[in-house]
């Protein structure tokens, strides 16, 4: 069981010198012993209390780091059943799996799929995160071949699966400084994938026939120093396999159940031979909760919806998604170019930019900092007002660009033109369209 905030506080160093983020060792301890912060951001905690704490400041839900390098995946780390409770954190990896008894074809198909399925988002890159190498030969050389082609082809991490330790050990003869995930520990091999993943320091999934014999295999491996685990419930029933990652979330959280306080990864790939169905059971288990995903087979038009649900689950609800404010120039703009503010909310953004470049009118855009509010909310909220435009147009540096003094607002925003006008002398203020599609139009009206 967790320690009390007031059981915490008594380990903590009494400064209230408030460089955690809060103003009291106190407050600090309860939002600890919450789980709404994090043991490290306090710089005065002695080692002894490090240790103590460790199992309080623990998230529920361990995170677990896969690959190495500059592409990686992170995984787990949870604290909370409903993301408007706080948030997710890490979204879930989509993996494709290929194997070793694949035709050469097929094989370099899947990789090239994975290299080149990418989406740009609202400034977001979409697109799959492992590769999962199956053995199913149980021959060492043939899957350490496999491994080599696909380590050669993707800087990406990777899944090593295989249920012979020896022919996962020639796996990692090839791949163990990409620090694989290794799949998986049974009841039948655990001690000897243990010592691989020991002596590879990789994470290790973990595969029972039922979420009894999980919890027995993962408390043996955490007793034996590992802590890096993935769960997979062995379920290939889409219902049964739903209903274990539902329970393993909830007693991770609510019974604080350290056994099952592992991300998880789910297979549906083997739970349909459709692959349609198998993108429908993808998406559920995006949203509940699986920690890798792994396809038999990646497609645009399967790809792109799985990732951008993943994407929308996955932002903040409470912190919309905002653009940096600045100027940006689009289309290579110079003195004599239009001049268009907007909000900060990144959807706005990159649909007006988007329009803007279409358009081929070279432009200012001035992005304005309203907390990541759209056009209509930052109005009414009064962020998006005459003033405050003024202002910020003023640090920018705008008015040192361009040699006319006129400036194209939303149409949505034509009631703080006024008081505009009013912040920047001498300026005309001009009203631009509603609707972002109609900005072109009004671009290749302007003149100086």
């Amino acid at each position: 069981m967790g320690l009390t905030g007031i059981q915490i506080y008594k380990l903590l160093p009494k400064t209230n010198c408030g460089e955690c983020g809060v103003p009291t060792c106190l407050a600090f301890a309860m939002a600890l012993a919450a789980g709404k912060a994090e043991l490290a951001s306090c710089p005065y905690v002695s080692e002894e209390a490090k240790e103590l704490l460790s199992e309080a400041s623990a998230p529920p839900i361990r995170p677990v780091v896969i690959g190495a390098g500059d592409r990686t995946l992170k995984i787990g780390g949870e604290t909370v059943l409903f993301r408007h409770e706080k948030t997710f954190f890490n979204p879930p990896g989509i993996a494709v799996r290929v194997t070793d008894a694949m035709s050469q074809e097929e094989l370099e198909g899947r990789l090239k799929r994975f290299q080149e399925l990418q989406y740009e988002r609202v400034g977001l890159t979409l697109r799959p995160d492992l590769v999962a190498i199956q053995a199913m030969d149980g021959d060492g050389g043939k899957f350490a071949a496999l491994v080599e082609k696909v380590k050669g082809a993707t800087n990406a991490p990777l899944v090593l699966m295989a249920a012979d330790p020896k022919v996962m050990e020639a796996g990692l003869k090839i791949a163990g400084d990409r620090r694989p995930l290794l799949y998986a520990a049974t009841s039948a091999n655990a001690d000897a994938m243990a010592g691989l993943a020991k002596a590879h320091n990789c994470p290790l999934a973990v595969k029972g026939k039922d979420l009894d014999e999980v919890a027995s295999l993962t408390g043996k491996l955490t007793e034996g120093g590992l802590k890096d685990l993935v769960i997979d419930s062995g379920s290939r029933e889409f219902r049964k396999g739903l209903e274990d990652q539902i329970f393993i979330r909830r007693s991770a959280l609510l019974k604080k159940f350290r056994p099952l306080g592992f991300p998880t990864i789910a297979f549906p790939c083997e739970m349909t031979d459709d692959f349609r169905k198998e993108t429908v059971l993808a998406a559920a288990f995006i949203a509940k909760y699986g920690g890798i995903i792994v396809l038999s087979d990646l497609q645009g038009h399967s790809l792109f919806p799985l990732a951008l649900a993943r994407m929308n689950i996955y932002t903040d609800p409470q912190r919309p998604m905002a653009t940096s404010p600045g100027i940006y120039e689009i289309n290579g703009p110079d003195a004599n170019s239009p001049v268009c503010v907007t909000s900060n909310f990144s959807l706005t953004y990159f649909i007006v930019s988007g329009e803007i470049e279409s358009s081929r009118v070279p432009t200012w855009l001035l992005v304005m900092d309203t907390e990541g509010l759209s056009v209509m909310t930052a109005w009414a909220a009064g962020k998006f007002v005459g003033d405050a435009i003024g202002i910020f147009m003023k640090k920018s540096g705008v008015v040192d660009k361009v040699k006319h003094k006129k400036v194209i607002i939303p149409g949505y925003a034509a009631g703080i033109s006024g008081d505009l006008e009013e912040e920047l002398v001498d300026w005309e203020v001009r009203v631009g369209p509603r609707e972002a599609s109609h900005l072109p139009a009004c671009l290749k009206e302007w003149k100086p």
